[in-house]
């Protein structure tokens, strides 16, 4: 049941994460002004939810991304999660579930419900950027080996891989 709406969601969930990227050096907020995240909201879920209580949306980014850092633990999503339940959907194929939400929080609802998913589905496979001098992005890992280190190997993981071989060449250069 979970599975269905952490598929779909599991984009809304990386795009709230990712709501404080670095920006020329600078931790930005996208969220911070209201103008500015109403239209992160209708860009990433529509003008349907316009209604939405920024201050939980700001609050529950915050705690998602401590959760991935460790740094919280996951009581600390139910602000997030008060009247949100599943409701059964009965179609021509059987029994489907619906998430509902108070409407002034249903995308703070759906990026836990999918984060949550993911914490069982695919553990451990949410994280940050590991260019954390210059990148404060989150990415879910959907590598067969479990091994991606970067949010974009185009981007950082050339850049880290940059930073080691120069480190390496001055270090030889050295001693010798």
């Amino acid at each position: 049941m979970a599975m269905k709406i952490a598929n779909v969601d599991e984009g809304l969930l990386l795009a709230l994460l990712n709501t404080t990227p670095t920006v020329a050096g600078q931790v930005t907020d996208r969220l911070a002004d209201p103008e500015e995240a109403y239209a992160w909201i209708a860009e990433h879920a529509g003008d349907e939810h316009l209604a939405e209580d920024l201050e939980l949306l700001r609050s529950t980014r915050d705690t998602l991304q401590a959760l991935v850092h460790a740094q919280a633990a996951p009581a600390a999503l139910a602000p997030a999660l008060r009247g949100v339940s599943y409701q059964p959907v009965i179609g021509d194929t059987g029994i489907g579930w619906r998430l509902a939400a108070p409407r002034a929080h249903t995308l703070a609802a759906r990026a836990v419900v999918a984060w949550d998913a993911l914490q069982h589905t695919a553990p451990g496979r949410l994280r940050a950027c590991e260019n954390t001098d210059e990148c404060t992005l989150f990415y879910v890992d959907h590598s067969k080996s479990n091994s991606a280190r970067w949010c974009s190997m185009s981007g950082c993981g050339n850049r880290m891989k940059a930073r080691r071989h120069y480190e390496r060449r001055k270090n030889t250069q050295i001693t010798d």
